[in-house]
């Protein structure tokens, strides 16, 4: 029988930035250096869905220590972009995770609700930053030139910013918090159900999305924002077994 993730250990007494302060400085240098790198290549699909990640190996390459390595690998477990497994080390999460699954369920819950307090209680100025947001994003462009499907950078941030901004208006930052927690933990997943749903066209999603909240239809815009969460998590659907 396949070994379970841990998700159980404790969570340091401590928050990051104390932690880090006991440490050398150039050892924390290279520690976010790791983990950034590492955090990337999962992101840009270096590593597949599942796919053992060795300490031993990313040391190598990356040219630092193995324990460097191992606590950007536990950095990255936090963020959810990474599984520890009993025995076995550390892994990619697999696609077939119910975690994936879980998660979409959540937003679809929380933003949309979010999203209709937003359009109630949003002001001209929320309006203006939901309009320069969507317009950085229609701008963007969504993959590097020359390589295939592969993000940018850029458009990753401006995504990012046209949701929480759509929900901003709600004036409520323990909502938000919920919105960047559940977010961080969906990004890879968004990712991967990108690359299963090429047919989507989530640049006349966005603009519907825009459209209905500045036009303060809470109804409308909450419709369109479970609809167009719940295409993202019907791309992480486990294929059909094959014969």
């Amino acid at each position: 029988m396949a070994s379970k993730p841990d998700r159980s250990a404790p969570l340091p007494t401590e928050p990051p930035e104390q932690l880090e302060q006991h440490e050398p400085p150039e050892k924390q240098m290279l520690s976010e250096q790791a983990h950034a790198r590492l955090r990337d290549a999962i992101m840009r699909g270096d590593h597949a869905p599942g796919e053992a990640l060795k300490p031993q190996a990313l040391a190598r390459e990356q040219g630092v220590s193995l324990a460097v390595v191992r606590e950007a690998l536990v950095r990255l477990v936090g963020e959810g972009l990474a599984d520890r497994l009993p025995n076995r080390g550390f892994a990619v999460p697999a696609l077939s995770d119910r975690r994936w699954q879980e998660v979409a369920e959540a937003r679809r819950t929380v933003e949309p609700a979010v999203l209709r307090m937003s359009v109630e209680r949003g002001d001209l100025d929320w309006e203006a930053r939901v309009r320069s947001a969507h317009h950085r994003l229609a701008r963007t462009p969504e993959y590097l030139p020359q390589e295939g499907r592969n993000y940018s950078d850029a458009w990753a941030e401006a995504h990012r910013v046209f949701h929480r901004t759509l929900l901003e208006g709600c004036g409520n930052p323990v909502l938000l918090e919920t919105f960047d927690r559940l977010w961080t933990a969906s990004e890879l997943a968004r990712r991967w159900s990108a690359h299963r749903t090429p047919e989507r066209d989530a640049v006349a999603e966005h603009r519907a999305l825009e459209e209905a909240a500045l036009a303060r239809d809470a109804d409308a815009a909450a419709a369109l924002l479970t609809r167009h969460l719940g295409r993202t998590a019907a791309g992480l659907q486990p294929d059909p077994p094959t014969d």
